[in-house]
């Protein structure tokens, strides 16, 4: 395999592996970091006996996932407030014409789910992801881990129960959701707080991750009426500096907002029933410099 070709091989399966290590990690630059180092070991690696490089290429990051993962736990028990994960773009395009695929890949990508996949291991996040995001075969990842199939099936099973118990079961219809965002920030906006109280469910729950370097909630928030004030006396002290953008991240809508052109926030909503369930705002500057280009 000439150089071109080695380049070649790694394009092409990109952006599985950008997927699979952001789904692991839950932040773009850690993913990014890891498909670097996943290049950095195919190009120097002896590839004689490597018949299937999609396979080989995604054993290599699920590893270096697996020790960053680990690395990062320690790291995260000392982040200040809520963690949510970086918020990542998900409009696939033509790029995955399969609705059904599509709703796969959204779905196991959710901040919902992202969240939930936080409080695995970091091997039972990694079949997890594999398994269930895409569809790798158990006889696979049980070569990928170093694991025997038994073995595999069990963290499968165990992942599998756990996220399913802990996942909220929320409507994904992209267009309802971009619907209720959109009448959720004109009544913010406009001020009306009758009109945004109506749009919450009475047990709505406001989660904010800034990291502790700009403002936001250091815990959750819970209530339509505590949840209601917040937002509503967030946007009254924005004023007209402030502009909003829709943008597709996570699987669903969601609402970027720009201050003097630069990223300031993102909301996200969960929706069920045609009332808000939960609202997501990440307003850690290092979580936002991805979408300065969007």
């Amino acid at each position: 395999m000439n150089a071109d070709a080695v380049t070649h091989a790694f394009e092409e399966h990109r952006s599985v592996l950008t997927g699979v290590a952001y789904r692991m990690l839950g932040r773009i630059a850690d993913a990014e970091d890891v498909v670097q180092e996943a290049w950095l070991r195919w190009s120097s690696a002896s590839r004689e006996d490597v018949r299937e490089p999609g396979a080989f290429l995604v054993r290599i990051t699920t590893r270096l996932a697996v020790d960053r993962l680990r690395q990062l736990r320690v790291r995260r028990e000392a982040y200040v407030g809520p963690w949510l994960p970086e918020p990542f773009v998900t409009d696939y395009g033509p790029a995955v014409p399969d609705t059904a695929e599509q709703a796969v890949l959204a779905d196991s990508v959710s901040v919902a789910v992202m969240v939930v996949l936080e409080s695995l291991s970091p091997l039972e996040r990694a079949v997890f992801v594999l398994r269930e995001a895409f569809g790798f075969p158990y006889e696979e990842i049980a070569a990928t881990l170093d694991r025997t199939e038994p073995a595999v099936r069990r963290l499968a099973g165990r992942a599998r129960r756990h996220v399913e118990e802990r996942k909220p079961r929320y409507d994904v219809d992209p267009a309802r959701r971009r619907d209720l965002t959109e009448r959720f920030l004109a009544a913010a906006a406009g001020g009306d707080i009758e009109a945004l109280l109506s749009l919450l469910a009475s047990d709505v729950r406001l989660v904010g991750d800034s990291g502790g370097k700009t403002k936001a909630p250091l815990r959750i928030i819970e209530s339509r009426d505590k949840v209601g004030r917040f937002l509503f006396a967030v946007a009254q002290g924005q004023g007209a500096k402030f502009e909003i953008r829709f943008v597709e991240v996570n699987g669903g809508p969601a609402a970027l907002v720009l201050s003097d052109g630069e990223p300031d926030s993102v909301f996200q909503l969960d929706v069920k029933d045609d009332a808000i369930q939960c609202v997501y705002i990440v307003r850690n500057p290092d979580k936002l410099s991805g979408l300065a280009v969007v």
